[in-house]
């Protein structure tokens, strides 16, 4: 873990996500006023400078960072690590590693890998990010997928839902390694004993397709063996209801229920307001029911989630929605700070070690 005296230093991809300099820049000002942190901005210098000065603070160029640069700050600048390789979202993940070995992504996870950062946060290109950091920082031994796990909020409290867009395709083995990594990340967020269910169409055993039906006994092995508290399938509509805090899926079908929630929360806080704000005198009678809205729009709010850590990695990766806003991406470094204090990643190699079974 990568420390100054005060701060926490985390890299992040300034040229991610769909807006640019503009929105990181300002989201990593915010956290570093906020939660103490050094941001350290990747990307093209001339992009990026004129939003630092917008803060007040100066930017400093460089092309490596030297062996010390902590030992004079003072808080008046901020490390600009220039490149002119970005990552688009059109490109193969794999290709990028071969082709832009100097990329935004690919230097931020140089920096964990050699201990210049704790942490890297991008909202850039899903697959080259969990490419590259399985390529420069590896993953855990013991974990054959990386997964993506994102912290929802519940009737109960939260859960963890893994994996939500790294892996499209997975094996059952890879399933029972994301409900061993999410009890770690739930354990993290005080479960004493995560429950873990299986996404699926129903409750029952017998239902679901070939993965699920493969799953399921699986879980249950490590259930015997005192490994994994499963407890069996739930449904899409159990997942709010709370009755799992850990829900493991494929890639594929979680990316599109966290996109469908997204989507979901969006419209209805759109027709609540339509509703109450129809005229005039509503506006009036329903003062009281708007400010409430807001907390409610606060507890839906994508942006409050902030980011998804990149489980099964030897290092902290925190991946930002591609649309985040300034907001988002301050609550995605903040992710980032909790998983590098809690020693998330250790957590995880330390009960890989202790139940390696659960891991094959």
């Amino acid at each position: 873990m990568k420390k100054t005296a005060r701060n926490l230093i985390i890299a992040i991809d300034a040229m991610g996500g769909d807006h640019g300099p503009n929105v990181v820049v300002k989201g990593a000002m915010e956290a570093a006023r906020e939660f103490g942190i050094i941001p350290i901005l990747i990307g093209r210098f001339l992009d990026i400078s004129p939003e630092v000065r917008k803060f007040g603070l100066k930017p400093e160029f460089y092309q490596a960072l030297p062996d010390d640069p902590w030992e004079k700050y003072d808080g008046s600048w901020i490390p600009v690590l220039q490149t002119d390789q970005m990552v688009e979202m059109k490109e193969h993940p794999r290709d990028t590693i071969r082709k832009k070995p100097a990329s935004t992504i690919a230097l931020g996870l140089k920096m964990v890998k050699k201990g210049e950062a704790a942490a890297f946060v991008s909202a850039g290109n899903t697959g080259a990010i969990m490419v590259n950091a399985s390529y420069y920082l590896r993953r855990i031994e013991g974990i054959e997928r990386p997964a993506l796990g994102i912290v929802l909020p519940t009737k109960t409290g939260r859960v963890v839902v893994l994996d939500i867009g790294a892996n499209s395709d997975c094996k059952p083995e890879y399933l029972v390694q994301f409900g061993f990594m999410g009890s770690c990340y739930a354990k993290l967020l005080g479960s004493a004993n995560p429950r873990v269910g299986l996404l699926n169409i129903g409750e029952e055993e017998t239902k679901g397709n070939q993965l699920t039906l493969s799953a399921y006994p699986l879980f249950g092995e490590q259930r015997s063996l005192g490994k994994i508290n499963f407890v069996g399938n739930v449904e899409g509509k159990d997942i709010t209801a709370g009755l799992a805090d850990v829900v493991v899926c494929d890639g594929f079908v979680g990316n599109v229920l966290i996109k469908s929630a997204e989507g979901t929360a969006k419209y209805l806080q759109e027709i609540i307001k339509e509703e109450l704000t129809a005229n005039w005198l509503r506006m009036i009678v329903n003062l009281p029911a708007l400010l409430q809205l807001r907390r409610v729009k606060k507890r839906l709010d994508y942006a409050e989630w902030g980011g998804s850590p990149l489980l099964g990695i030897d290092g902290v990766c925190i991946v930002a929605h591609g649309r985040s806003s300034p907001k988002a991406i301050r609550n995605a470094i903040r992710v980032a700070k909790e998983v590098v204090e809690q020693d998330l990643v250790q957590m995880i190699q330390r009960e890989v070690e202790k139940d390696f079974s659960a891991c094959r």
